[in-house]
């Protein structure tokens, strides 16, 4: 059987490989002027590894072992985790409207319009400002809980 260390080392460096994909999908936005169909496309290639690399570890390994060891640090590396995955959830609360107005507007296919995303539905703001936030504070608390984390392997497993 696989002992706990070598579970935890794979696990480490599964969710530390994820972050790389997160920055370079987020590069990819922000670096385009006009997302067309094919640039989400893009984006999704690295963003969903990313996503991957990350859930995979957390459901198999720290959500199954969690009240085993909450305390101190364990626990706020959970809260830390779920409260991102909480903002996830509300950054696509706004990613899916966005989707729908622009896709109703044919802005993936056909990008050259001259209309601005606004005035595509009286909403837009909110939800972009959810995305915003729920991306941001995501990644906030992403690397606050990949800190706390990094540093209970090192003491459980290393030192």
């Amino acid at each position: 059987m696989v002992s706990d260390a070598a579970i935890a080392t794979g696990a480490a460096l599964m969710v530390t490989v994820s972050f790389p994909f997160y920055i370079y999908g987020a590069w990819i936005m922000i670096d385009t002027e006009t997302v067309t169909w094919d640039v989400l496309i893009y984006h999704l290639k690295f963003i969903v590894p990313g996503l991957i690399l990350t859930t995979v570890p957390v459901v198999f390994w720290m959500a199954p072992r969690l009240l085993d060891q909450l305390g101190g640090f364990s626990a706020l590396h959970a809260v830390l985790g779920l409260q991102a995955y909480a903002l996830l959830a509300f950054a696509l609360t706004g990613i899916i409207r966005i989707y729908q107005a622009k896709r109703n507007a044919d802005l993936y296919h056909d990008p050259d319009q001259d209309i601005e995303l606004d005035d595509l539905h009286e909403n837009m703001g909110a939800w972009r400002g959810r995305l915003r936030i729920g991306v941001f504070g995501y990644v906030i608390l992403w690397i606050l809980a990949w800190f706390l984390g990094i540093y209970q392997y090192v003491s459980s497993y290393l030192l």
